[in-house]
């Protein structure tokens, strides 16, 4: 088996948004402005997607663990998610971007379901790019809630349990209809997953960036999309 080389640009490039806060406070802000100005961020990496080919993009917007954070930080996030598609929804539509949402949304708030789904509904005929954005997301999570779905399928019959494999499990996960990250990318220096895609990013290439999410440009995307296209990706194969 030979080794697999990548083409110009990946199929899936997956983000964890890390820096705001950091960078607010470099600036005497409070955190809340660096997660306003983080969301500005998002719509130029949408743009450069599509001007470089790559068709999916999925960015990690609020984990499961950002319920520990400060009631004022989790409240205004919240309000800035909103807000967000209020003032985004027209320039996505016009762009042809399809947005989906991903985790646990039984702990969101309804206005805000609702709001998301309307998003889903709306964009869902959009090819250019397709924007997946993960809120109340974790990889553990998603995986214990697939799990469960599993098991309630296996005991009513409608599943074979010695059928169940790694595709079967992948058909019960939250990104079921998309591709797996060709690359995983991580701002602000720090060098760690966070319970991101865990399942899905098995043979992901990963680059962590110094940069903080607010200072993260479409030149610097575009940087690290050239790197990947000169890795020689393997997935497990010896070469030679």
């Amino acid at each position: 088996m030979s080794s697999q080389v990548t083409q110009k640009s990946p199929e899936h490039v997956a983000i964890i948004m890390d820096g705001n806060g950091r960078w607010a406070q470099m600036r005497g802000k409070p955190r809340l402005f660096g997660h306003q100005e983080g969301a500005r961020r998002v719509r130029d990496i949408v743009m450069a997607c599509a001007e470089h080919g790559v068709p999916y993009l999925t960015i990690f917007a609020f984990s499961t663990e950002n319920w520990k954070r400060t009631q004022t930080e989790v409240s205004g996030l919240m309000s800035l998610f909103k807000r967000y598609i209020r003032r985004e929804a027209a320039n996505l539509m016009k762009n042809g971007v399809r947005v989906r949402f991903i985790g646990d949304r039984t702990r969101l708030e309804p206005v805000l379901v609702d709001m998301m789904e309307e998003l889903e509904r709306m964009t869902e005929q959009n090819v250019t790019v397709n924007l997946t954005i993960a809120i109340n997301y974790g990889s553990r999570d998603e995986v214990g809630r697939a799990v469960r779905n599993i098991a309630r399928d296996v005991a009513a019959g409608r599943l074979d349990p010695e059928a169940v494999n790694e595709l079967t499990l992948s058909g019960y996960l939250d990104t079921h209809v998309l591709p797996d990250p060709d690359l995983v990318i991580r701002t602000s220096g720090e060098a760690r997953v966070s319970n991101f895609l865990l399942w899905q990013s098995a043979y992901a290439e990963y680059e962590f960036i110094d940069t903080l999410w607010p200072d993260f440009t479409a030149e610097e995307f575009e940087k690290v999309l050239g790197r990947f296209g000169k890795r020689d990706r393997r997935f497990g194969a010896v070469v030679g």
